[in-house]
């Protein structure tokens, strides 16, 4: 398969992407975290491949807006979601290891790796899906702004970013026209900033 003649023919065709995707391999999944522009990914699969599992790795550190959307999203666009925790509850973790880990904190990667991307190997293990969508965009970080629309993990699942260069107005139009919500009032513990990665795109 010539990946690259993909990405140039449909690269910048987010529809057109995921239709094509699918018909690789029926065995979808796509992320997310309900944070902002989320609604456009989840309408757009939806859309071609409707009951697409929809895996959220939920953090147990959302914000209420981020709960409330997630909720006005699953039942607007009938989501099949599967929702994956971490294995010990937000109380147990503060209780044993105190507050949420900050930048330059040595704890700051075991906590990542707990309340996301143990959650999101599970999922895949348990779901083992042949094609992972997912709405990261060039314009976020440096390592998404050297990423392909389709490229090929180490197992063979495609990874299928559709909207990866659409601009935030792009996305803002798309919600728009599509009278979709959005969620601005976003955190995620792993991060802490916006720019910098949380690991789940670095190794997969």
């Amino acid at each position: 398969m010539n990946y690259d003649a993909i990405n140039a023919e449909l690269g910048d065709q987010p529809l057109k992407l995921i239709e094509w995707a699918c018909a690789q391999n029926d065995h979808a999944i796509c992320t997310t975290n309900f944070g902002p522009f989320e609604a456009v990914i989840l309408h757009m699969v939806t859309r071609v491949k409707p009951g697409i599992q929809i895996v959220w790795m939920d953090s147990g550190y959302g914000t209420p807006a981020t709960y409330r959307v997630a909720d006005e999203i699953t039942q607007r666009l009938n989501l099949k979601l599967r929702t994956y925790l971490p294995l010990r509850t937000r109380a147990h973790r503060e209780a044993v290891d105190g507050p949420t880990p900050t930048l330059g904190d040595p704890r700051l990667e075991a906590f990542a790796h707990e309340v996301k991307l143990e959650p999101f190997e599970r999922a895949m293990r348990e779901i083992a899906p042949k094609v992972w969508f997912t709405a990261v965009r060039a314009e976020q970080t440096a390592l998404r702004a050297a990423m392909q629309p389709v490229s090929v993990n180490h197992d063979g699942m495609l990874k299928v970013a559709p909207v990866l260069h659409w601009t935030s107005k792009q996305m803002h139009e798309y919600l728009k026209l599509n009278d979709l919500p959005n969620n601005f009032d976003y955190f995620d513990p792993t991060k802490i900033e916006g720019n910098r990665e949380c690991g789940l795109h670095v190794a997969h």
